[in-house]
């Protein structure tokens, strides 16, 4: 059985007023494989999800999302969802290019003048760069800006600075390589894009997605900055030790008290539903229904191969759109997913990928800290091919 979506919608991310909700629809192999990772202490807990234009055709949540308190998964379960966030902070500048209010081509010292004069460090020399770095770079990863510097560590920590002050410590350190010429992942960059958002649309970057991206799509649970009853419902990341999941410490992501900042790179909390409205969004090219967020034009800008035959991304095969990684190839971990597909992991193991030429949604929600590179785990593998194993082809 095939439930539409808004219904699949109530069963992921709200609780029942009152009365028994049909069980949410199940690909059994998929359900059976992620126990069993439960069971051998790779995870405490995974909530699947699978999808097409039509509605959701699976559904599952399998395991705890607190071993300590023998709290249950179930599909509503928040998880730091990190760098997933990505691909939303892109969706805010294509909006803002949407309405001519910027474009990928703009120099970042446009917007951000502390930018101007930025170098370039070669061996211990520092030269101007060819060109500035520009928006385009940052949504590739192509800009040349290096990690933060133990200054501004707490930017993923205490995160007592707020965007606007972050930016400008990253605009005074020099660039590691000329600007579109390498790949290097670059969550600096995409803070960047986050104060850009700011300072062209005049409001706060968590307010405009919210008006702009979580509100119109009705991502009631998707948040940077979750409630005590939220944080109380979202899943315990954990790291593996000694064959036993304990508790990760010193998560860069953890929930910070008091911050003055969201953290565009990788600080949202989302759900199974809220992100299957987002990626079925995404099948409709930008557009749910009748409530589109991007226009099409720009959302296949964001969506296509940016870095032409630079090497990208953390599996082979891959390349960069804006914000989203795109396969180019499909091999290995991809090797189930057409070319086309575009997607994101998180550090703590989730990801979403959307297929179009399959018309397929996959969504994987789990919360592991330590498996060193979580688009390629064998987990995402897994449910990806028993996934797209039990659909019938397009």
């Amino acid at each position: 059985m095939r439930y539409p979506f808004s219904v699949a919608l109530f069963l992921a991310c709200l609780v029942p007023a009152f009365g028994q909700t049909p069980a949410p629809p199940q690909i059994p192999a998929v359900t059976t494989r992620m126990q069993e990772f439960v069971t051998s202490h790779d995870l405490s807990g995974a909530v699947t999800l699978v999808g097409r234009s039509s509605g959701i055709i699976h559904l599952g949540a399998v395991g705890e999302a607190d071993i300590a308190s023998n709290k249950a998964m179930t599909t509503d379960t928040l998880f730091r969802i990190a760098s997933m966030t990505k691909p939303i902070t892109a969706m805010g500048i294509m909006i803002l290019a949407d309405e001519g209010k910027l474009s990928p081509d703009d120099a970042v010292e446009k917007h951000l003048p502390d930018f101007k004069g930025q170098m370039l460090k070669v061996g211990q020399e520092l030269k101007a760069p060819a060109r500035p770095i520009t928006l385009r770079d940052l949504l590739t990863h192509t800009s040349g800006l290096p990690n933060y510097p133990p200054v501004a560590a707490d930017v993923y920590t205490k995160r007592n600075k707020t965007l606007a002050q972050t930016t400008a410590l990253i605009a005074k350190q020099p660039l590691t390589f000329e600007p579109g010429t390498k790949w290097s992942y670059c969550n600096p960059g995409i803070d960047t894009l986050g104060r850009i958002i700011e300072v062209v649309s005049g409001e706060p970057y968590h307010t405009f997605l919210q008006k702009r991206v979580f509100d119109p799509l009705e991502m009631k649970s998707t948040t940077f900055y979750p409630t005590t009853d939220q944080v109380g419902h979202s899943a315990t990341v954990y790291a593996k030790k000694d064959g036993q999941l304990v508790p990760a410490s010193n998560l860069i992501l953890d929930f910070a008290k008091d911050a003055k900042h969201p953290v565009p790179a990788g600080g949202l909390y989302s759900c199974a539903g809220d992100l299957a409205t987002f990626s079925q969004a995404m099948l409709g090219r930008g557009a749910k229904g009748t409530v589109r967020i991007v226009s099409e034009k720009n959302f296949a800008e964001m969506t296509k191969t940016q870095t032409g035959d630079i090497k990208t991304g953390f599996v082979d095969g891959m390349s960069f759109g804006y914000g989203f990684a795109v396969v180019k190839e499909s091999k290995g971990v991809t090797a189930m997913l057409s070319a086309g597909t575009f997607g994101h992991g998180g550090a703590f193991g989730t990801q979403y990928w959307i297929d179009p030429k399959q018309d397929l949604f996959v969504i994987l929600l789990i919360a592991r800290s330590d498996l060193g590179n979580g688009d390629a785990s064998p987990i995402r593998q897994e449910f990806q091919r028993l996934a797209v194993e039990a659909l019938p082809r397009k």
